[in-house]
């Protein structure tokens, strides 16, 4: 699909509703999901990088908005996707009440190395999941490249025995990456290794396939630049591939349905069930999974019916809605730029 061009800087700001919604846990780190609702005339469209990502990053989530906005996203291939549900860095006695948010649990993902933890904190809550869903649920860790090769691989092998479908960039470089597979291979220990930042943060999100440092990759719609962008890179990374959310908003998570669904080739069930983590959100019938699935009929729904009533409740304070049309403003020149 041909690149959709960029609207002018003043349509793109009187198209912005600037909100900030709360979430039931804690989860990287925040409390509270700030994001930038851009309606365009194909429909809502979210643009909410991360606070202290730079503008280059900031720019690249526009590219995607502005596709999902005011052009065409690819056909799917499929109706419905598969979904996992979102572990936080919770205490193991809190593993259940987490789960009980999902109505279906095959698949779960489960945050690891989290700040000011250490790896009994990890195993007890890994144990507890594996506890709640039985034998035959897919488990997967995400440390956020928090680990070093050697923190790496001493807590894969005590996590190994939970039985894990992967971990996700379990360290934060290529290198480190490339050097944990082969450690683990040595050791015996079982573990396929995924890259996530490595893919949506780098430079060279194709470095990963080339130097054989993950046996998978996760992709996210928003930070690689729109969909189309997204199917490039893992059609020439050559990897099964797991789509995943970037504690989106039921907007931002309906863009990553039609990745999912657009996908030749879907393996794996897909990081697309946050829409749980949140205490509120921006349409009256948020994105969250059914069956353990959503479908491209809700996601497509979720786009067409942002809730003005929403946008009202949570918009953000003057200071900070701001500090949103400031970073739209230097996201928009990059990205106009040649």
């Amino acid at each position: 699909m041909p690149p959709t061009p960029t609207p002018d800087l003043d349509d793109l700001l009187a198209a912005a509703h600037v909100v900030v919604l709360p979430l039931r846990v804690r989860f990287r780190g925040v409390t509270e999901r700030e994001a930038v609702l851009l309606r365009g005339p194909h429909g809502w469209a979210e643009w909410a990088p991360f606070t202290e990502y730079a503008d280059a990053d900031a720019a690249r989530w526009l590219g995607a908005a502005v596709e999902a906005g005011w052009g065409g996203l690819p056909a799917p291939v499929r109706d419905a996707v598969g979904v996992n549900a979102t572990v936080p860095a919770v205490a193991a006695r809190e593993v259940a009440q987490v789960l009980a948010r999902y109505d279906a649990r095959r698949t779960a993902k489960v945050k690891v190395a989290e700040k000011g933890q250490g790896l009994t904190d990890d195993v007890a809550r890994v144990r507890e999941v594996r506890r709640v869903l039985g034998p035959a649920a897919r488990i997967r860790v995400d440390a956020n490249g928090a680990w070093s090769v050697e923190d790496a691989v001493r807590a894969l092998t005590a996590l190994a025995p939970t039985g894990l479908e992967y971990a996700e960039q379990p360290c934060a470089t290529v290198a480190e990456l490339a050097a944990l597979r082969l450690a683990l291979a040595r050791a015996g220990v079982d573990v396929p290794v995924a890259a996530d930042e490595s893919v949506r943060r780098a430079e060279d999100p194709l470095e990963v396939a080339r130097r054989g440092a993950a046996d998978l990759v996760v992709v996210k719609a928003a930070p690689l630049g729109g969909v189309a962008r997204a199917l490039e890179i893992i059609e020439q990374a050559g990897l099964p591939a797991v789509v995943s959310s970037a504690l989106d908003t039921s907007v931002g998570l309906a863009l990553g349905v039609r990745l999912a669904a657009a996908l030749p080739v879907l393996e794996h069930d897909c990081g697309l069930g946050t829409g749980a983590l949140l205490a509120a959100d921006v349409v009256a019938e948020p994105l969250v999974p059914v069956g353990g699935g959503l479908t491209v009929a809700r996601a497509d729904a979720a786009r067409a019916s942002v809730d003005p009533a929403a946008l009202t409740a949570y918009r953000m304070d003057a200071g900070r809605e701001s500090w949103w049309r400031a970073r739209l403003t230097r996201a928009h020149a990059l990205l106009r730029a040649p």
